[in-house]
């Protein structure tokens, strides 16, 4: 018999932090520490956030799965991880780092608009002077957060933790390219990719985000293929298998019933495609994944 998975595992805001802002810092020491008790499952089972989590490995290595895919995070990194991503923490080797979580509400606008455009999300490796820079800015943030008693606690907590943000932003604005230095190629590629975060449930052919984008299908695919050296098709079908793989991994639906909850009401055709996309049937990923 299958072995059946569990629901989709969110991790919530603590009650503790009230605020809905949590910075600390964390050691090899302290993770071993936290191997001890239950709340480390926490972190080293695949799981979402009700928050967006922010990571800066300062020392020794962290090795992390983000959507199925293995990083090993490396001193002078930041991580940045949407709330719909799926992760684990996988191991933690003399190392330490600085950890800050943050919910929508307390979150700059603009910054939160930004947040969204960074997809898919990967670690980063920070230049000396950027990272002493944000080291500053969180053992800042670090003092303020233990100031409880402060008048101003909450404003300050929050704006400090949306400098800490905004520098992250800028870290990963920097190693793109400018937006008024991109090609009309990478406009149309950038501009489809945030269509597809939206839209890969309802819209599954390309001729649907070229009437979006108000342009020929040829042209966008000329856009997207000659930018990231997929087709959009290609883009799509990765997009919704890496959904489908979600919710294998941590739901009691059924293949059929993933089907149809991505849109394909047609059950053979999405058994096939996930196949074709991912290398293997989408029993075998669920089988393989909880062994």
């Amino acid at each position: 018999m299958q072995k059946k998975s569990k629901p989709i595992p969110v991790n919530p805001m603590l009650a503790d932090f009230g605020t809905g802002i949590f910075v600390g810092r964390m050691s090899s020491e302290d993770f071993k520490l936290f191997e001890q008790f239950e709340e480390i499952d926490n972190i080293k089972q695949s799981h979402r956030d009700e928050y967006h989590l922010f990571f800066l490995q300062e020392k020794g290595t962290t090795t992390m799965e983000i959507d199925f895919q293995e990083y090993t995070i490396k001193p002078s990194s930041v991580v940045f991880i949407h709330q719909n991503q799926v992760h684990r923490i996988l191991s933690f080797n003399n190392a330490s780092a600085s950890i800050w979580t943050i919910i929508n509400e307390n979150i700059n606008p603009e910054y939160l608009k930004l947040l969204e455009d960074i997809t898919p999300v990967k670690p980063l490796r920070l230049n000396q002077e950027s990272f002493s820079i944000l080291t500053e800015a969180v053992s800042f943030c670090l003092k303020l957060a233990e100031r409880k008693n402060e008048k101003l606690y909450y404003p300050l907590l929050k704006g400090s933790c949306n400098t800490l943000i905004g520098l992250v932003i800028s870290q990963y604005l920097v190693q793109s390219k400018p937006f008024d230095k991109l090609s009309r190629y990478e406009i149309v590629s950038k501009a489809f990719k945030a269509l597809l975060e939206q839209n890969f449930v309802s819209a599954k052919r390309p001729t649907e985000y070229a009437r979006l984008l108000n342009i020929s299908s040829p042209y966008l695919n000329e856009c997207v293929k000659n930018t990231t050296g997929l087709s959009v098709s290609q883009h799509i079908q990765q997009r919704v298998v890496l959904e489908a793989k979600r919710l294998l991994y941590h739901s009691n639906m059924s293949v059929k019933e993933i089907a149809t909850e991505l849109g394909y009401d047609d059950y053979p055709y999405f058994s096939r495609l996930f196949t074709k996309v991912s290398g293997m049937t989408a029993l075998a990923f669920r089988n393989k994944n909880h062994d």
